[in-house]
């Protein structure tokens, strides 16, 4: 059975304090789903938070939760580390996002239904390979040229776009 999650990358939240969030890692992906905890939604807001806060001196800092929330809703583009997570529970293969390619990106997963061949981000470095009526999507398979160290998941063409809804 394939399992795909939207995760997000968290950040360090130590110091974050404008609303109540997890005792969670650094860098960990976390699953976004109608399972979490009112803490892990936090977490993924503070990180979305966090991720898009200002960069130039210009910006003043956000003083309170509303404020925050209110310049993420007024942001041209959200950047959300993290991405598409699947995993093959009979072949136990998991296959997670790799870095700059964020979950805001993820529509450019529909571009494989065309021929595509996106690319998924580095470190680990996924990678997508057209197979027939099949899709093999490898894990860490920056250059395929090598033996890969792990297997792929293959998803048939026909089934990639109820599998991302």
């Amino acid at each position: 059975m394939l399992i795909v999650d939207a995760v997000l990358e968290t950040v360090d939240t130590a110091a974050f304090s404008l609303w109540p969030v997890a005792d969670l890692p650094s860098y960990r992906l976390l699953a976004l789903s109608h399972s979490m905890s009112p803490p892990e939604v936090g977490t993924a807001m503070a990180t979305l938070a966090v991720y898009n806060s200002p960069t130039s001196a210009d910006d003043r800092p956000v003083t309170d939760a509303a404020e925050q929330i209110h310049r993420l809703l007024a942001a041209d583009r959200v950047i959300a580390p993290g991405g598409l997570r699947l995993h093959h529970t009979d072949l136990d293969v998991t296959v997670s996002p790799g870095c700059c390619f964020g979950l805001e990106d993820w529509r450019e997963w529909l571009d494989v239904l065309k021929g595509s061949t996106p690319w998924l981000g580095h470190d680990p470095s996924p990678r997508i390979e057209h197979v027939g009526p099949v899709i093999r999507l490898w894990p860490d398979g920056a250059d395929l040229a090598e033996a890969p160290a792990t297997r792929p998941i293959e998803i048939p063409v026909s089934d990639l776009a109820e599998t991302l809804h």
